[in-house]
């Protein structure tokens, strides 16, 4: 089985809409997908609707978090959708997302960048309009050759020039939600340091003995020595190690598929998961 556990549409921050992604999922040769949107669960319907026979799709979110001053994503799997407590919360991170963006313009615009709102909005269309949206205007305005490049010191990374906080959970409290509402919680790229700073290990060790369900070793952002070093600490805390693409369409490099979860790991979380079931076409 080949799984790829965390994967972006345009309800969120990827060019695929939710049907192109499971479809372009499958033609991958891929056997499971999830669907792991920032912050919103708008995809899930059509990607439900368009899902090709022979494809499993795991619904999730991918749950923006900040601790001790350091953001964070959790990837959340299979829990509730209508649970209330975890949909008021991914609420207001999404009410939050369009002042912040309109920030980071004016900041933009005050380090001499010609970029525009009216710009950042039409590239975001209908998904929850995000720092990579704002990344692919500078590349259109060739202020930077691609998306990773935006995501620097100089420009949008976490504490960068024309960086803006927004509301995020706090992850123990992210971590109490998910479960709270029949889920599964993974800590995603938990050591990508090109993103910014990372939280200490002693904060996964936390979140570990608070009910984190594993960490995501396996991603673009870990050079082979951090996967295997996160391998290991997975297998001392006791935690799930997930392998995903991060895939966001044509906006990033990497493919469905580039990296995958063992079977037995996914079948653990489908296990564990009791908000929702994973769907297959």
């Amino acid at each position: 089985m080949r799984i790829d556990l965390h994967a972006h549409s345009t309800a969120s921050d990827g060019t695929d809409t939710p049907a192109e992604l499971v479809r372009n999922a499958a033609a991958a040769g891929l056997d499971v997908v999830a669907l792991t949107d920032h912050d919103t669960v708008a995809g899930y319907d059509e990607a439900i609707a368009a899902l090709p026979a022979g494809l499993t799709l795991v619904t999730g979110a991918e749950l923006s978090c900040r601790l001790d001053g350091v953001s964070l994503h959790l990837l959340a799997y299979l829990f509730d959708p209508r649970e209330p407590e975890l949909a008021r919360e991914r609420e207001l991170v999404r009410d939050d997302r369009v002042p912040r963006a309109q920030g980071m313009v004016a900041k933009l615009r005050e380090l001499g960048v010609p970029i525009t709102w009216e710009q950042v909005a039409a590239i975001a269309g209908d998904g929850a309009v995000g720092r990579p949206h704002i990344a692919a205007a500078l590349v259109d305005l060739g202020v930077v050759p691609d998306v990773s490049a935006a995501f620097t010191a100089q420009w949008l990374a976490n504490d960068g020039r024309a960086y803006v906080e927004k509301h995020e959970l706090d992850p123990f409290e992210a971590v109490r939600l998910v479960k709270g509402a029949g889920g599964v919680a993974v800590f995603a790229h938990p050591l990508a340091a090109k993103r910014g700073r990372c939280v200490p290990e002693s904060a996964i060790a936390e979140l570990a003995a608070a009910g984190l369900d594993g960490i995501e070793a396996d991603h673009m952002d870990h050079d082979p020595a951090t996967r295997a070093h996160l391998h290991g600490l997975a297998a001392d805390l006791g935690l799930l190690a997930t392998g995903s693409s991060d895939y966001h369409g044509s906006r990033k490099t990497c493919r469905l598929g580039e990296h995958t979860t063992a079977p037995d790991v996914y079948a653990e979380i489908a296990a564990r998961g009791s908000g929702a079931r994973p769907v297959t076409g």
